[in-house]
């Protein structure tokens, strides 16, 4: 009892004592983790002059640019000129809150009237914008639709910082101007003109092999320009790569099949009754082909020229008789057997006007759409109507109606266009009717009421049903490549990764200096997780990984990391050794030189005086000598008659001598070379401004730490 009198005695005591123990082991791990005192790591990607990107807004602006783009863009490629956009627009409000530049209502008003003042339905019965119009139209999306009004916030949004961005560079080249003392400079720098006299000792006349380059040499050069060898953090790899491909067994097996239904079956290879009927004695094509012999490629029933069919196969597949069967062939990956199923005289190009009737649901249809399919047919239906009595209206009915706005502008018209250009229903209308022929057709983009002006160049088609099959390996091949590909795993993992591959007549691919966002790699495409793999922390030099790519899959290792800092000498060495060798090239030139005229210099070299002439400072190009801006500079030091000393050029070291100085004619007035001086510094100002904005910002760029990617 005493001892739990003692202990309730000393309970805030021990309380306390508890409580710093647990404090301390929170703040070791945090200390462990520093990055987590906050959670601005996990959820920002990037703080770009104190104002952060958060993931989720981020991550938004990818999705929809993703979806906008489509899907022949990757993730990384979007990511990544997203990234950009956000860059430049945080990078430019700095400079638009630090000067006080602000768009205000009255000015996206009109913003919004100039930018919309050829829409038709802002437009009175005067064709002039009229703004209740605009009023009605915004009131009626925040009503009826939130993402149709969302859509239009970021419309204002994005014309408000369009006009900021003009208004900044506006500011910026109301201050380049181009002096008269720049115009004099400029029309100078032309027009001065120096005749000389010249001996070259290339740099090539002495062999590379005789010019010793040290790694000591490489690396101060490296340290005297570090600007120029600044590196990212980088990975080098290695990987083999093991394809899933046919074998000849595999094509000869497809092949076999196909044969099947050229010849047809009655039985099985086990015997049982199997009757497959030969592909030329169908007459139910689309089933057969799609359903019976279930072709890769479905059944398309349009009719085609010769042009439109496999080059290499154009000829045998376009002379077929009706019901005659081509094939097998091999084409685009697939193994095919074609056959002739109708044959048609059709003209090759067309020219139509049409009114293109939208309806809720309908591909590319706005959201102020609001008409159902019914109610859009009926509309159709009624202006056929009257332009079957009255086809002078047709144009008007364009502007009032239709909203395909590539062809509004021209009155519904499209101009002359080939065969198959247009989607299936409208392209049958124009092409199978004939000049004159007016009616309403159904497609994917709601109810077109077309009107065909003309055709041309009737010629044979061909209506040509084929049956595919996908040249892929078969499931024996598969596994023997899966097998493959798991045993070098093993063995490399065990032994040395070059030496194995070489043991087992498999071809290694180095990948040097990836970068942490890269995507693509030579050799096997965008491939994210095996960059991701080679930047995570807990990859070493060393490690061997499987990844499954598409057709196969790749063994790669990690070979070496290399940190943010300066390019090392090997890496450098390349780009270095040709600049130190010719360098040291002059050297050895200007050491065994002692004649002091041209003439006892180019006996001396076994080379000949040159002549160049009209040399001028603008364009620094020496006849028979190419650029050389340095030569041209020390020219234009000379008095006439004067030689100069040695000068180490870009192709060899030079001795000149001027033979002549034209100056430039002298001008009353030197405002139009002033002229063309601004207009250069103008032309250049927004790119080369936020390139210098962009430079001097501070970014922290997170997307690799948290992983976006």
């Amino acid at each position: 009892m005493a001892v739990l009198n003692k202990i309730r005695q000393r309970s805030l005591f021990l309380i306390l004592i508890i409580a710093l123990a647990l404090f301390s082991f929170v703040l070791a791990d945090l200390f462990r983790n520093s990055e987590a005192l906050t959670s601005k790591s996990q959820n920002v990607v990037a703080t770009i002059n104190g104002k952060d990107i958060t993931r989720e807004d981020f991550l938004q602006k990818v999705e929809a640019a993703q979806r906008q783009a489509g899907p022949n863009a990757t993730n990384t490629q979007v990511m990544n000129r997203v990234w950009e956009q956000e860059v430049r627009q945080a990078v430019m409000e700095t400079q638009f809150e630090e000067l006080g530049i602000t768009v205000e209502k009255d000015q996206i008003r009109d913003l919004l009237k100039t930018a919309l003042s050829s829409s038709p339905e802002f437009l009175n019965e005067a064709g002039m914008f009229d703004e209740n119009k605009l009023n009605e139209y915004i009131a009626n999306l925040k009503e009826t639709s939130a993402a149709g009004y969302q859509s239009w916030i970021n419309y204002e949004k994005q014309l408000s910082l369009n006009a900021l961005n003009q208004n900044y560079f506006n500011m910026v080249k109301a201050g380049l101007t181009g002096t008269l003392a720049e115009g004099e400079l400029e029309h100078k720098l032309e027009g001065n003109k120096v005749d000389i006299k010249y001996v070259q000792v290339a740099y090539s006349t002495i062999a590379d092999s005789t010019v010793q380059v040290s790694k000591s040499d490489i690396s101060n050069y490296i340290n005297d320009n570090k600007k120029q060898f600044e590196v990212e953090e980088s990975r080098d790899i290695r990987y083999v790569k093991f394809e899933e491909v046919a074998s000849v067994e595999d094509e000869a097996a497809i092949k076999a099949e196909l044969e099947t239904y050229i010849n047809g079956r009655l039985v099985d290879e086990r015997g049982r009754k199997d009757t497959i009927v030969a592909f030329a004695q169908v007459k139910d094509n689309e089933e057969y082909i799609n359903a019976i012999a279930s072709s890769d490629i479905k059944f398309d029933d349009r009719f085609v020229f010769k042009s439109s069919l496999p080059t290499e196969f154009a000829d045998d597949i376009y002379n077929l008789n009706e019901g005659e069967v081509y094939g097998p062939y091999k084409h685009d990956g697939y193994f095919k057997v074609s056959k002739v199923l109708a044959v048609k005289q059709i003209p090759d190009s067309a020219k139509v006007r049409h009114i293109l009737i939208p309806f809720i649901g309908a591909q590319s249809a706005q959201p102020d759409v609001t008409q159902t399919e019914v109610e859009a047919k009926a509309t159709a239906d009624s202006l056929l109507t009257v332009l079957k009595s009255n086809r002078s209206k047709f144009e008007d009915f364009v502007t009032e109606f239709s909203s395909d706005q590539g062809s509004v502008n021209n009155g519904g018209r499209y101009d002359w266009h080939p065969y198959n250009t247009m989607v299936p229903e409208f392209n049958d209308f124009e092409f199978e009717g004939k000049t004159g022929d007016l009616g309403v057709v159904k497609t994917i983009f709601g109810f077109h009421i077309i009107e065909i002006e003309g055709q041309k160049d009737k010629k044979k088609a061909v209506q040509v049903g084929t049956i595919a099959r996908t040249i892929e390996p078969s499931e024996t091949t598969s596994n023997k490549v899966f097998r493959d590909a798991s045993n070098f795993e093993i063995e490399a993992g065990k032994g040395d990764f070059e030496a194995v591959a070489k043991e087992k007549n498999f071809t290694v691919r180095p990948v040097n200096s990836i970068k942490a966002l890269d995507e693509s790699m030579p050799g096997v495409g965008n491939q994210r997780p095996i960059v991701r793999w080679a930047f995570n922390g807990d990859s070493e030099t060393g490690d061997i990984k499987r990844f499954n790519v598409p057709g196969g899959y790749v063994i790669a290792q990690l070979v070496a990391k290399h940190e943010a800092g300066l390019m090392s000498v090997e890496d450098a060495t390349a780009r270095v050794l040709p600049i130190i060798k010719k360098e040291k090239k002059a050297e050895i030139i200007r050491d065994r030189i002692s004649a002091s005229t041209l003439e006892d210099l180019a006996a001396a070299e076994k080379t000949t005086v040159r002549t160049a002439n009209g040399v001028n400072m603008k364009s620094p190009t020496i006849s028979g000598a190419g650029r050389e801006p340095l030569v041209v500079g020390a020219a234009f030091g000379l008095e006439e008659g004067e030689t100069s000393n040695l000068i180490d050029g870009a192709n060899g070291v030079y001795m000149i001598q001027v033979v002549k100085k034209t100056p430039a004619v002298e001008l009353d007035n030197y405002q139009a070379a002033a002229n063309r001086v601004e207009i250069q510094k103008s032309s250049a100002a927004n790119s080369r401004v936020y390139n210098a904005l962009k430079e001097a910002a501070d970014i922290e760029d997170n997307r690799v730490k948290i992983q976006i990617q």
